[in-house]
């Protein structure tokens, strides 16, 4: 029985979810050996600088996709919302996972919840998307950035002149930080990152005993959010380091597609809401997409693009 290596980078939660994924693929074929690969990414060595300051693409995913198309590993586990919306030729996106629920929480250092933070409370977040979307509600809101894996980062909440963290719910539960959260912040404060919450696994195209395994761990109404959120960002030619903000949510035969683009400050926003059929979900994401831009989006993109130097 052949042997498949499952490439991850090197953080716990990242060692997590290709674990959950390698225990889903023994299930699935019994007599299939599996083993992990560690490799460390562009974003894993560079902790003492915004991602917005970075302004790359694939930070957390280039490497290992390097090292599929070498053929050194056979899959990538990813985190859907660090993957890039233009991938390679020859790799695909396999399996997209049961998504987590997608939403950010807060946590802080005395359990206190959002509207209770002192006026210019300390807010640990490294992330423009959440930045803008809280200056909206909390103009008073000073921002530090704050990287590194979970463990590092609720140590500098500790010990640090912070107040609070903003992080996604799916990280802190995968690992087992639940009666750290404070709160969860709702969508209509703070919309999610693009894909946030769920895990994907890209592998070769032509692979197929691989992409076979892989269609078993697909989640059917997971991958057609994903595929509406992704198509709206690659329309407005965002990635991580843009204040872009988008869930899209399956009811019966309909997605309901929600996003927000906004300025570094909050002081500009656009955000929209469309319907579609199941079906298509890329035009879902398309047609939202062009509808922000008729309303100014791109304008507000150009302008972040310009402060950080984004390409």
């Amino acid at each position: 029985m052949r042997e498949i290596r499952i490439g991850t980078r090197e953080s716990r939660l990242a060692m997590w979810q290709a674990g959950w994924v390698a225990e889903r693929i023994k299930e699935i074929s019994p007599g299939c050996a599996v083993r992990l690969v560690g490799i460390k990414t562009k974003g894993d060595n560079i902790l003492d600088a915004a991602l917005s300051k970075i302004g790359d693409k694939g930070l957390f995913t280039r490497e290992l996709e390097h090292a599929m198309i070498r053929e050194e590993i056979d899959m990538a586990v990813h985190s859907m919302k660090d993957l890039p919306t233009l991938i390679p030729d020859g790799l695909t996106i396999g399996a997209v996972c049961l998504r987590e629920y997608p939403g950010d929480v807060l946590v802080s250092k005395n359990g206190c919840k959002l509207s209770d933070l002192r006026p210019g409370a300390v807010i640990g977040t490294s992330s423009l998307r959440r930045i803008a979307q809280l200056k909206r509600v909390r103009p008073d809101f000073q921002f530090v950035n704050v990287r590194g894996n979970l463990n590092t980062r609720l140590k500098k909440l500790a010990e640090q002149d912070i107040d609070a963290l903003v992080l996604a719910y799916a990280g802190l539960i995968r690992l087992g930080f639940r009666d750290r959260i404070s709160e969860k912040l709702p969508f209509d404060i703070l919309l999610p990152a693009v894909g946030q919450g769920a895990v994907g696994v890209e592998a070769r195209v032509g692979d197929r005993f691989v992409m076979d395994l892989l269609k078993e761990i697909d989640h059917g109404p997971s991958r057609l959010a994903i595929s509406a959120e992704r198509a709206l960002m690659r329309r407005l030619e965002g990635g991580c380091q843009v204040p872009i903000g988008a869930l899209a949510i399956k009811d019966d035969q309909e997605l309901l597609l929600e996003a927000m683009v906004a300025s570094l400050d909050g002081s500009a926003m656009i955000r929209l809401s469309l319907t579609g059929s199941v079906n298509d979900p890329e035009s879902l994401g398309t047609r939202l997409a062009e509808a922000m831009l008729a309303k100014g989006a791109g304008e507000i993109l150009r302008k972040v693009r310009q402060e950080f130097d984004i390409e």
